[in-house]
């Protein structure tokens, strides 16, 4: 009995590691969407034509997303989950209008904005795109650089990134996309004592801490970050204009 009894035991500790192993490992089937990034988006621009073209494979891959446990996703992968699945489906957002709209502010109405709308399927409900950024993304992994990552179809926005988010790389792919954006100098410049920075800076204050220079600082390469040193503490602050024209 004692044998038998200790087999049990070992057999449900050998479940248990490979079960907790699995869960931690899992991970979304982003081929398809790899293989249309990589055709359809170049020079920071994305080419809604071939997407429409291949609309059906598009479909194909929210499918994947919408049929996801996301309770069997580890921490990072659940990250890059909602960072790829913001960004597909506002693709797919925009291919219900296109090409009749020069703006994602078109797709929505009088009464309701495009982020507001409910057509996403996840987890077996019917979201909107502010659900997975205001209510899951910002709240729930409270990473300033999400902002740099997710796309709204627009030229001001950060450029759609041409490959998936993977939990294994997302560190150094959020890194990359805010070093991109923030030493892009049409985005970020200094003016006499002035900086001029995107409304993203603005609009999400409370996720830079109050202090976008400081954020701003922290992925600087050298030259803008010398020139914010000699500005010293007194630089104002300017946000761009924005441009909602879609960025193809």
């Amino acid at each position: 009995m004692k044998k038998g009894y200790k087999y049990i035991i070992g057999l449900s500790i050998l479940f248990l590691f490979f079960a907790s192993h699995s869960l931690a490992s899992a991970d979304i089937d982003n081929s398809l969407y790899a293989s249309l990034l990589k055709k359809y988006v170049t020079n920071k621009r994305v080419n809604y034509d071939g997407f429409k073209k291949d609309e059906k494979l598009l479909d194909e891959y929210l499918a994947i997303l919408s049929s996801t446990n996301v309770k069997l996703l580890a921490k990072q992968n659940l990250f890059a989950f909602y960072i790829n699945a913001y960004n597909a489906f506002t693709i797919k957002l925009v291919l219900t209008k296109y090409p009749g709209i020069n703006s994602i502010k078109e797709v929505g109405s009088f009464f309701s904005n495009p982020w507001n709308k409910k057509f996403i399927l996840l987890q077996g409900k019917t979201i909107t795109l502010d659900h997975i950024e205001h209510k899951i993304l910002r709240p729930k992994f409270k990473d300033p650089r999400i902002h740099f990552a997710i796309n709204c179809a627009s030229k001001s926005c950060p450029p759609l990134r041409n490959e998936p988010y993977k939990g294994e790389t997302l560190e150094n792919q959020l890194n990359d996309q805010a070093e991109k954006f923030i030493n892009d100098k049409k985005n970020t410049f200094i003016k006499n004592d002035t900086l001029f920075i995107s409304k993203i800076f603005k609009w999400f204050e409370k996720d830079f801490s109050d202090n976008p220079i400081l954020f701003i600082k922290r992925y600087a390469f050298e030259e803008l970050k010398e020139k914010l040193d000699s500005s010293g503490e007194n630089i104002k602050i300017r946000y761009l204009n924005y441009d909602w024209t879609l960025n193809r």
